[in-house]
């Protein structure tokens, strides 16, 4: 099997700092040769800068064209358009208003098309398809880094609304004691909370999780408790309306599941002990690949003429 012969998918992931890109192949719901590529991305750089990043990174995967490529990316991004929509946000200001689908199909290694998806859409249905969802029918999955991203699914369907769906099905836009959630929960909100805990200049996200697993820093340990137990009471009562059976996290932060964890736990079950006390907690079983993975269910499913069927 190649990319090419429908039985494999050319995919890339981009995050905040990388692209990683492979061939996914859809009979072993796994990448091909168990291989990924990855490529440095700079968020403050020009779109030349970032297609030719893009582009470094499908070089390695072989594609005999025509391929339709499949690429998970973070929002603000007009997904059916292919056009960026990034502002204030940190990151990929540059693109905004550029049509990088235009970009990537003349650039990409046999590109007939490219198909773009919400990077946490991407990861749950990775995760539901082929990680620690599978066999979940109604599964909500959450990535923890720069921001909060979210996913709602039912029988392997996205839901934007319905009891217990956020706007949108995005958890980032609810609020917490008044203020958006991601200035509780989130790469720059644990920093600054341990900076105003220590009177220090605070370290990088995994240097307090170190910090508060081998150094007896109390501070970082707190800094973990106090944001993540403010995550599971934010997400308990939309958890405890949409009822599902598993709440799977991933993203960078999830890394330190062994500080997430029990605040997590505790913020839920506060929320509401008698449901939230079923579901099942756990990380991602596929942390990196799960994005890939769930990019190609989708670019492959969402070609037929009900949307999103059950697992393939």
């Amino acid at each position: 099997m190649s990319p090419g012969d429908g039985s494999v998918v050319p995919v890339m992931e981009v995050g905040g700092t990388h692209v990683t890109a492979a061939s996914v192949d859809l009979g072993t719901r796994g990448l091909r040769f168990g291989r990924s590529f990855r490529e440095v991305v700079d968020g403050d750089g020009s779109t030349g800068d970032f297609v030719s990043a893009l582009v470094r990174a499908a070089a390695h995967v072989p594609a005999r064209g025509p391929v339709r490529w499949a690429v998970a990316l973070p929002g603000p991004f007009d997904y059916a358009r292919g056009i960026g929509q990034y502002e204030g946000v940190g990151k990929f200001d540059a693109l905004r208003g550029f049509d990088l689908r235009a970009a990537l199909t003349a650039s990409l290694p046999g590109a007939a098309a490219v198909s773009f998806w919400n990077d946490a859409d991407s990861f749950v249905l990775g995760e539901w398809w082929a990680g620690a969802a599978r066999g979940h029918r109604s599964v909500v999955g959450i990535t923890l880094g720069s921001g909060v991203g979210s996913c709602f699914l039912r029988d392997g369907r996205i839901l934007r609304h319905g009891p217990g769906v956020p706007p949108d099905g995005r958890v980032h836009v609810l609020r917490y004691a008044g203020e958006p959630l991601e200035e509780t929960v989130s790469r720059r909100a644990l920093r600054r909370a341990y900076a105003r805990a220590t009177g220090a200049s605070p370290p990088d996200v995994q240097e307090i999780a170190r910090r508060a697993r081998q150094g007896g820093d109390r501070a970082a340990v707190g800094v973990f408790a106090e944001a993540f137990t403010a995550l599971g009471s934010v997400l308990g009562p939309l958890l405890a309306a949409f009822e599902p059976t598993v709440l799977v996290v991933g993203g960078a932060i999830a890394g330190a599941w062994d500080l997430v964890a029990e605040p997590l736990r505790a913020g839920l079950t506060a929320a509401d002990r008698a449901r939230n006390g079923r579901i099942v907690i756990t990380a991602a079983q596929q942390p990196a690949e799960a994005p890939l993975l769930g990019a190609a269910y989708l670019a492959t499913a969402c070609g037929r003429p009900h949307g999103l069927p059950g697992p393939l």
